[in-house]
């Protein structure tokens, strides 16, 4: 009797673990701030920063019997995955596998801003090569030393006006790509066509500038 019961006992015990399982005009990105030291402007916001949080949702039995195996914590849905490396095949495929992040800081806002006003008509590295501009720009000394500094610096966007970018629409692909390609060139996760580029214009232009050109890609065409 005491073995039926111990089996019953061992059965019952086992039943309660449950698994858990642009088309905007194109602009220039001219010479005209070279050296100008303008100072950084940040664009307003009126988003307020929200911090994701993940639940643990593993599972861990707090009286172990002979019997019993170690259940392995299984991470939840909203389990952050902005540390691990991203790696794909093709740009289109590293765009897809490209997380949006929880908050989007003015600077990252301001680089895939430009890129959505300036070339998101365009293709997947004509849109690369426009962010590496404003970064290039960023890091040359020549420009102001932020993204934003860079893009709502006077007179050289064309999309920027009175010191502001226009209301983006945040639900569609075209701002996800771009939001998607900023964080890419940031990070320097893919090769850029331009490589060195400061300065573009659109290919059906001639400002006559007497420099050395990189590379045209799509509508524009890059200098350095």
């Amino acid at each position: 009797m005491s073995r039926i019961l111990n089996a019953a006992s061992l059965a019952a015990v086992g039943m309660t673990v449950v698994p858990m399982l642009l088309l905007a005009e194109p602009g220039f990105a001219t010479d005209l701030g070279a050296d100008a030291n303008a100072p950084t402007i940040l664009l307003p916001s009126a988003e307020t920063p929200v911090v994701a949080e993940t639940a643990d949702l593993g599972v861990q039995s707090e009286a172990p019997t002979p019997n019993n195996t170690d259940i392995d914590e299984q991470p939840g849905p909203d389990a952050d995955d902005a540390d691990q490396p991203v790696t794909a095949e093709t740009l289109a495929a590293l765009v897809d596998a490209t997380p949006r992040p929880a908050t989007i800081d003015p600077e990252l806002r301001c680089l895939a801003g430009a890129v959505y006003f300036e070339s998101r008509g365009e293709s997947l590295a004509g849109q690369l090569a426009v962010a590496h501009v404003i970064i290039n720009r960023a890091e040359s000394g020549r420009f102001p030393a932020s993204y934003c500094g860079v893009v709502l610096q006077r007179s050289q966007f064309s999309f920027v006006r009175h010191g502001k970018m226009p209301k983006i629409r945040e639900s569609g692909a075209q701002w996800r790509n771009a939001l998607a390609i900023a964080q890419i060139a940031r990070d320097d996760r893919w090769k850029n066509k331009a490589p060195g580029a400061l300065f573009f214009h659109a290919r059906y232009v001639s400002p006559g500038w007497r420099k050395t050109r990189v590379a045209q890609i799509d509508n524009h065409i890059f200098y350095r």
